[in-house]
């Protein structure tokens, strides 16, 4: 059935979706492959499209484990300081089999005291995280106050390596993918975030909890996952840059909360999804791709991506969000 002009025009909004405004943002990812491809000879080129799917990578990783916490109406600030950190550790001339799983069990109890700040001390997302952030911060440039340092040689070969003939980053984001899809779409957990959100973003906190749904569990978890998420990009972040680095992470949180709200998940909770997400990430890839093309400063790419998170927001109910 072929939907009529007024179907169209909702689903082009999102108005009524819980899976929020995605149709729009994928239509100006579309938009500006065209328009890059018409512009400039070096996109199309094989090297540029790699070069593109590497750089997003970390984008992509920070930005699903970030749309878990903004789907129950937090938010989490500290993940940038998590990637910076995850480097430091790696680098510390450790053996791999320390320190990997060193990192992902150290970004799980960030994640877990961010949550328990949240969920038990009711301390605002925004401050819990902030502090966190800085917290973070400060004992990774203890550990690593200037790049440096070399990661273990698998780390730089699940980066660098192919298979099949293609990038292994490529697979970094299908795993990531799949694995963000079976939580919040294959398990009861996924549903429990949707419908706790949506109660916080109706204004109704305890509606969740009112059907049993064990609320302040789940958003803890959720912030567990925000930070493992993180962890994961700050490996991936080490084997490209063959170092450990404290500024690699840094405003990495905010390019994450632009890509998951570009991709119509409400920061007020309850309405996202992840094809949303993924769809905000490539815009704001291409948008980085497209201007380096264009020997755009980095200064002025900061002030674009700056403008274009406050139109987001500006866009969302910010009562709701605390902002």
């Amino acid at each position: 059935m072929i939907p009529s002009s007024a179907t169209f025009g909702k689903l082009l909004v999102g108005r009524g979706s819980r899976q929020g405004l995605w149709l729009l943002p994928l239509v100006i990812a579309l938009g500006m492959v065209l328009w890059l491809a018409a512009t400039t000879s070096q996109f199309g080129q094989w090297s540029n499209l790699a070069n593109l799917v590497a750089q997003g990578m970390p984008l992509l990783i920070t930005a699903v484990g970030q749309m878990f916490v903004v789907l129950v109406g937090g938010l989490d600030l500290s993940i940038g300081s998590v990637v910076s950190f995850t480097t430091a550790i790696l680098a510390l001339d450790l053996p791999g089999y320390i320190t990997i799983p060193g990192v992902f069990l150290l970004a799980g109890l960030i994640g877990a005291t961010n949550g328990y700040c949240v969920t038990r001390l009711n301390v605002h997302p925004i401050v819990a995280t902030l502090s966190m952030q800085y917290v973070v911060l400060g004992i990774t440039r203890v550990l690593r106050p200037v790049s440096g340092g070399t990661v273990p040689e698998g780390v730089r070969w699940l980066v660098e390596g192919s298979f099949l003939g293609l990038p292994l980053p490529i697979f970094w984001g299908i795993l990531t993918i799949l694995a963000a899809w079976k939580m919040l779409y294959g398990t009861r957990y996924g549903l429990h975030l949707f419908a706790i959100g949506g109660g916080i973003a109706s204004g109704t906190d305890d509606a969740a909890r009112n059907f049993g749904i064990p609320a302040s569990r789940n958003i803890l978890l959720a912030y567990v996952l925000c930070s493992l998420f993180a962890a994961l990009a700050g490996v991936f972040l080490a084997g490209r840059i063959v170092s450990g680095d404290p500024n690699v992470g840094l405003l990495m949180e905010l390019d994450a909360i632009t890509a998951v709200a570009i991709g119509g998940t409400q920061l007020s909770g309850g309405v996202g999804s992840l094809h949303g997400t993924i769809i905000g990430v490539a815009v704001l890839a291409l948008l980085s791709n497209g201007m380096n093309l264009l020997n755009v400063t980095p200064f002025v790419q900061t002030a674009i991506k700056g403008t274009l998170l406050m139109a987001v927001v500006a866009l969302q109910s910010r009562k709701k969000i605390g902002l």
